[in-house]
């Protein structure tokens, strides 16, 4: 079972798809570029793709000596313009109070900057312990693993790849670009459809429980406590 006094027992979250709905507020910000540059960006399109990083994007749209001035221009836009579209993804409360109601601790681990990391949390009103934004895929192993998370949930297979970076249970979740068959596809030990389905699946999800990380998709296996779970 959970060892909910452990000092170790964390679950890692992704943010945009996964805790916050962003694809309005994203989608907004893109808008204004568009107006601001003259540039025909395809909204649709980009909020198709949300997860991997700022600079991976805009590259689609403005050619490489632009990408870092459109950077900065789409960051300083963000809390005004997305901040107040920003929603609750479902089942986004649920899932954090699960883990809390356990004894555990909640770390969001984000590809977006840390300052509007910061700031959605803070805006959505998530109680959570953790917030680091700024890393995307396997460059979120370090910080799930500092901060001892056991499972990390995200939307996206780049959030597989930071499990596994972390030796953590990759916990899929089907609301984002990828749908459920391939987010088992590519490799994740678990797939829900959605976060309202995260609380019955940590309550299976203990020690003894099953044989660890990597093992493939829709088995609650592994533990919260310790290093990760397959440690």
């Amino acid at each position: 079972m959970l060892e909910p006094a452990s000092p170790r027992f964390a679950v890692g979250f992704d943010l945009d798809l996964t805790l916050a709905d962003t694809r309005a507020a994203i989608g907004a910000v893109y808008a204004e570029l568009a107006a601001e540059t003259g540039v025909p960006i395809d909204v649709e399109a980009v909020v198709a793709r949300i997860g991997p990083p700022l600079e991976v994007e805009l590259a689609y749209w403005f050619p490489p000596s632009e990408v870092p001035a459109m950077a900065d221009r789409y960051r300083a836009l963000y809390p005004d313009v997305a901040i107040p579209a920003t929603r609750l993804m479902p089942g986004a409360v649920e899932a954090v109070d699960a883990v809390r109601a356990r004894g555990g601790r909640v770390v969001v681990v984000s590809g977006k900057n840390q300052a509007d990391t910061e700031r959605t949390v803070r805006f959505l009103g998530l109680e959570v312990d953790e917030v680091v934004g700024g890393l995307f895929g396997a460059d979120k192993g370090a910080a799930l693993r500092r901060h001892g998370a056991g499972a990390y949930v995200g939307d996206h297979t780049g959030d597989v790849d930071a499990a596994r970076a972390a030796s953590a249970t990759a916990v899929g979740v089907a609301t984002g670009a990828f749908d459920a068959a391939a987010l088992a596809a590519y490799g994740a030990d678990v797939v829900l459809p959605d976060l309202l389905a995260f609380p019955g699946w940590l309550d299976g999800f203990g020690d003894g429980a099953g044989t660890g990380a990597g093992d493939g998709a829709g088995r609650a296996s592994g533990a919260l406590s310790g290093d990760g779970a397959g440690a």
